[in-house]
């Protein structure tokens, strides 16, 4: 699987909860709970970080540990900032601190293993999310077993990430990342009926094919012999994808077939 594929999903750990909060009054009052104003500051920031604005997020994270310098999300959101700016020592060192600040935490730990999978530490990010999906009260439990699904692929643990990306399903039918990836699993396998399965399921799930999709779609159809629909594929492949990795795979067996 090419890095492409690899981060649908790592994309998704970010952390987006919200809009920006605006404080009208000109400040916070002295008076004010500690705790609200620490969440305060560190949804401040988080906001900052879905907007791109590093030292916006930093002003707040910096005034939130000087309410409580003690807690695990100040630390993660920090290692999210240096993540983005590519200050990749500072971010896993920040990771480490949240995590044995609370090492309960399933969104920081799931965080920290995309961290490490963007740095392509696939076994440690496997272990991470081994850890994770432990976890059944976190909410991204889903989309956790697909990242270790797609860590597992990494390892070249078929059988591993077919089990962790049918988990995910079990959990979330319409999880587009682990039909797709379940539908190539199965093709490899040359399991064509049941790759034939995923791959329809995972066309109603949205409008537009990835790249990934659409030539999987291709190789399925030249399977089945059906010539228009192998055409098809190839036609929105090549319009919508160009320059993609899938498009010029296809051009070569082309090439290849002449």
């Amino acid at each position: 699987m090419g890095k492409a594929g690899a981060t649908i999903y790592l994309a998704l750990l970010s952390v987006l909860l919200g809009g920006c909060i605006s404080t009208s009054t000109g400040g916070f009052t002295e008076e004010a709970n500690p705790q609200k104003l620490f969440q305060t500051r560190v949804q401040l920031a988080r906001s900052y970080i879905g907007q791109g604005n590093w030292e916006g997020a930093k002003r707040n994270l910096k005034l939130a540990i000087a309410i409580d310098e003690n807690n695990a999300e100040v630390y993660e959101a920090y290692a999210l900032v240096y993540q983005s700016t590519g200050e990749y020592e500072l971010a896993e060192e920040n990771f480490k601190r949240a995590l044995k600040l609370d090492s309960k935490l399933s969104r920081c730990r799931n965080n920290y293993a995309a961290f490490l999978f963007s740095q392509e530490r696939y076994e440690e990010a496997n272990n991470q999310l081994e850890y994770v999906v432990r976890d059944t009260l976190y909410s991204g439990r889903p989309n956790a077993y697909v990242n270790l699904g797609l860590s597992r692929q990494k390892l070249f643990d078929a059988q591993g990430a077919e089990e962790a990306f049918v988990r995910a399903l079990a959990m979330n039918r319409t999880n587009r990342t682990a039909l797709l990836e379940l539908a190539q699993i199965r093709f490899d396998a040359q399991d064509y009926p049941n790759a034939r399965n995923y791959y329809d399921t995972y066309k109603l799930t949205g409008r537009q094919q990835s790249a990934r999709g659409l030539l999987l779609g291709i190789r399925l159809a030249q399977v089945e012999g059906d010539r228009n629909a192998e055409a098809s594929y190839a036609m929105a492949l090549s319009s919508r994808y160009p320059k993609s990795p899938e498009y010029e795979a296809y051009e070569r067996t082309k090439r290849s077939e002449q």
